[in-house]
C-alpha cells in the first residue's frame, strides 16, 4: 500500500468521529426536549446542561476533523 493511500485512509476514518458528534448532540438535545416536555418548571435549569454536553460534543468532532486535515496536509 502507498503512503499517498494510507493517509486518506486514515484521513477517512478519523472523519468517522465528526459523525458521531452530529449523533451525541442529536441525542442530546432530543432527551433535553423530551425532558423539558415532561417536566416544563425544570427545563430551564437543564439548558445550560445539554448546551454543555453538546458543546463537549462538538469539540470532539472537531477535534477529528483537525486530525483528518493533520493526515492529509502535515504528515
Amino acid at each position: 500500500m502507498e503512503a499517498e493511500a494510507a493517509k486518506l485512509i486514515g484521513a477517512g476514518l478519523a472523519c468517522i468521529g465528526m459523525g458521531g458528534a452530529g449523533i451525541g448532540v442529536g441525542i442530546i438535545f432530543g432527551n433535553y426536549l423530551a425532558g423539558s416536555l415532561r417536566n416544563p418548571s425544570a427545563s430551564q435549569a437543564q439548558f445550560t446542561n445539554a448546551l454543555i454536553g453538546a458543546a463537549l460534543a462538538e469539540g470532539l468532532g472537531i477535534f477529528s476533523l483537525v486530525v483528518a486535515l493533520i493526515l492529509l496536509f502535515v504528515v
